[in-house]
């Protein structure tokens, strides 16, 4: 299977965001989770959210995505609003960001159809690349427990500070996330070789075909991740 990987401005594209809030909820709803973020369609008026969408080559049809939603006075970041339900020091830990562009990788889904092929390492480490390509300095991410290991080896550090050393109950109670956050995207010092090497190809050169080796075999990845703050 051959997957676009495309980037744009929310505001820019509503038809595109669409498709990916339909996506994403299809997925939450086939584990009981409904009502998170991406359900929330401000993020769609929010001049300040990017996302990538992954779409198959044949026919467009969303098989996955994320979003960057950088932090301003007009919407909070998704992990402020979850975590400052449970624990209120998230208000500080992003104030000691002053001065710097903070921001967020959320809404990262796949649908089941690409499961098991690795195409979320992909979307994560091409959300680390937009991040980068819009001037974001810390990058925070809310991690499900299956993804948390995928986030460490792309160089999000754990918030220990926050939580459990980091671990909270969302989006149910029976449910674990956990609070991440990159705070050197200029050089990814706590990511494995490979995944650095991939994110810094993506970052110099955004615009690329890409014949990359998953956990069922050679994928291919056509990037339009070029994109103008």
């Amino acid at each position: 299977m051959s997957v676009i990987f495309r980037a744009f401005r929310a505001i820019d594209d509503p038809l595109s965001c669409n498709k990916f809030i339909m996506g994403h909820r299809n997925v939450l709803e086939a584990y009981g989770i409904a009502m998170i973020s991406s359900n929330n369609a401000l993020w769609t008026e929010h001049e300040n959210t990017f996302v990538i969408i992954a779409e198959a080559a044949d026919d467009g049809r969303a098989l996955g995505g994320v979003r960057i939603q950088i932090a301003d006075d007009k919407l909070p970041l998704p992990i402020v609003k979850a975590v400052g339900q449970v624990d209120s020091k998230i208000y500080d830990v992003v104030s000691r960001h002053k001065g710097r562009v903070v921001a967020e990788a959320c809404g990262l889904w796949n649908s089941r159809e690409i499961a098991g092929y690795g195409y979320s390492f992909f979307i994560l480490r091409s959300a680390i690349a937009l991040a980068w390509l819009v001037r974001v300095d810390s990058l925070f991410a809310l991690a499900a427990p299956v993804t948390v290991q995928m986030c460490l080896n792309a160089g999000f550090s754990i918030e220990k500070s926050l939580g459990n050393n980091g671990f909270f109950n969302y989006p149910k109670l029976d449910l674990v996330a956990t609070a991440m956050v990159i705070n050197d995207l200029e050089v990814m010092s706590h990511s494995t070789d490979n995944d650095r090497a991939h994110i810094f190809s993506l970052m110099k050169n955004p615009e690329q075909e890409a014949v990359v080796n998953g956990p069922k075999g050679d994928v291919t990845i056509d990037y339009r991740l070029a994109i103008s703050r």
